[in-house]
């Protein structure tokens, strides 16, 4: 697994806190010194912790989870997004979305939309309309990217959030604590590091340290990701053995029947699918035929 040395920490300042008047106590554990004022964080506590933090999520990568990198403050933007593109997992660079964890099913609309436009581009669709709707569409289209356009492609919740800055991110890390979400973060001397799940003392300020951080971090998971790849080639790659030794078995009476119940079981199991997606539509149609303005009034 990549590591970060003590070298690396020293020449990106890692170890410069903020000054001592401002420090939070529970922060105690993680201060070497002060000095002229400014509290001087313990690398060797930061170089422990954050291999704790890469171990963690090189261990979610490998097993499918994904990623989602947080971190809105100017100097960690083109960073945050970067990082998170080369190690294929998502991003919030911009501002937080609110809701984006805690009402993830209406935010997917917005993103619907966005998807929308985009699509509309590419048919040439959008040719069809005047060009004032262009206009409007196109300054929908880029506001919608700048909010969602590092999650645009997130499916489900994330597996784990990485932030850079817990003070700049309140918002961020109150949702992922309320949908159960572990959060590893960068944790500076006025911060509390007990509100976060793998806490890596540093600073979270100074644009090397972020990079350093951020670039480790990228770095595990980007290890976990190739790990979790590979082992889904290796698996498919031993399918038709699998199939062969089915084929094999079934030349056994006792096995054929085995077999034709377990597939009898399996199409019992899509026709329930199958009707149950009937019993939707049909519900869907009941509603709308009932109720065929309740949509425009919710909106």
């Amino acid at each position: 697994m990549s590591q970060i040395t003590m070298k690396e920490l020293l020449e990106a300042g890692v170890h410069f806190g903020h000054q001592s008047r401002r420090w939070n106590p529970k922060m105690n554990e993680y201060i070497f010194m002060k000095r002229k004022g400014i509290h001087i964080i313990d690398l060797q506590k930061t170089l422990k912790k954050a291999n704790e933090a890469g171990e963690y999520l090189k261990a979610t990568a490998l097993k499918g989870g994904t990623c989602l990198f947080v971190g809105t403050k100017k100097q960690a933007q083109q960073t945050v997004i970067d990082e998170a593109v080369r190690c294929k997992q998502f991003y919030i660079a911009k501002r937080w979305p609110g809701g984006l964890l805690t009402n993830f099913k209406t935010i997917q609309q917005s993103i619907k939309r966005l998807k929308k436009i985009e699509e509309m581009e590419e048919t040439g669709e959008m040719n069809e309309h005047s060009k004032k709707i262009q206009s409007r569409f196109f300054k929908e289209k880029v506001r919608l990217l700048g909010i969602f356009g590092g999650v645009k492609e997130m499916k489900t919740l994330p597996s784990v959030m990485i932030i850079v800055d817990v003070g700049s991110e309140q918002i961020a890390l109150a949702e992922a604590k309320k949908m159960n979400i572990p959060v590893v973060a960068v944790v500076d001397t006025d911060s509390d590091p007990t509100v976060v799940d793998y806490a890596v003392p540093g600073n979270d300020d100074a644009i090397r340290a972020i990079s350093l951080f951020v670039r480790f971090f990228s770095d595990t998971i980007s290890e976990g990701v190739q790990e979790f790849e590979k082992s889904r080639l290796i698996n498919k790659d031993k399918e038709p053995e699998t199939a062969g030794d089915t084929v094999a078995a079934d030349a056994d009476p006792e096995n054929r029947e085995k077999s034709q119940t377990a597939a009898a079981t399996e199409d019992i199991s899509e026709d329930m699918i199958r009707h149950q997606h009937e019993i939707d539509e049909i519900s869907e149609k009941f509603e709308n035929e009932i109720f065929p303005d309740a949509e425009e009034k919710i909106k």
